[in-house]
């Protein structure tokens, strides 16, 4: 007995991934697959959508509209591995997650349990999940003073930026440092990069300060 028809529809923004996605799913019989670029009206009829990583986040965020479709599984294929991604795109309801290099005996697995209705997550994907759980996270305001950090200001320039007091922003940078596990400045902000919490574009490293405290917590 031929197992229920599974709709799959693609729709990654590369041409050359979705080709390739198509033609991976395409050979497995339990699976109608359909592409946006050929038939966007298919969505409304998936049961798996395919995706990148931005069309994954909207299409996760947008429920079916039709009283009778159904329940739509997404499948994000991304090259993105950082830690907020991937909390970014399980928050705001993906469903899976698989990076560009899996095999495509993987991409049909995870293709399958989310059509049952599970979830599935590549092996490095969940480790790093795991991770940022078992991590406490930063406060708003310790973001807004590592990414300063990041852009080399000392505590009085942070200060003046946040419009807080000096003695603040010491107590806001020995709590980031404590919660990435940072020996210095400049490490807490590779750490920070590592991790994801901010961007490469966003960081100038954390100058040394001439005060005779270099790289320590209470500059």
């Amino acid at each position: 007995m031929q197992p229920n028809t599974i709709n799959i529809h693609i729709m990654h923004e590369d041409p050359v991934m979705a080709a390739g996605l198509r033609a991976i799913l395409g050979e497995h019989a339990e699976f109608a697959v359909s592409t946006h670029a050929a038939c966007p009206q298919a969505l409304s009829v998936a049961h798996v959508v395919v995706a990148d990583y931005q069309s994954g986040i909207a299409a996760a965020r947008q429920a079916p509209q039709e009283r009778y479709s159904p329940a739509r599984r997404v499948l994000i294929v991304t090259q993105f591995d950082k830690e907020w991604e991937v909390r970014m795109a399980m928050d705001s309801g993906v469903h899976g997650y698989l990076l560009q290099g899996c095999s495509a005996e993987e991409l049909v697995k995870a293709a399958r349990l989310l059509s049952q209705g599970l979830r599935y997550l590549s092996e490095s994907v969940t480790r790093c999940v795991a991770d940022s759980l078992s991590r406490e996270s930063l406060t708003g305001r310790e973001t807004d003073v590592l990414r300063l950090l990041a852009q080399g200001c000392c505590n009085k320039s942070i200060a003046r930026e946040l419009g807080i007091g000096v003695g603040t922003v010491k107590t806001h940078v020995k709590g980031l440092m404590s919660k990435l596990d940072a020996t210095a400045r400049t490490h807490a902000v590779v750490v920070a990069t590592q991790r994801g919490l901010i961007s490469a574009s966003q960081r100038a490293m954390a100058r040394p300060q001439n005060n005779g405290f270099h790289n320590a917590a209470f500059q």
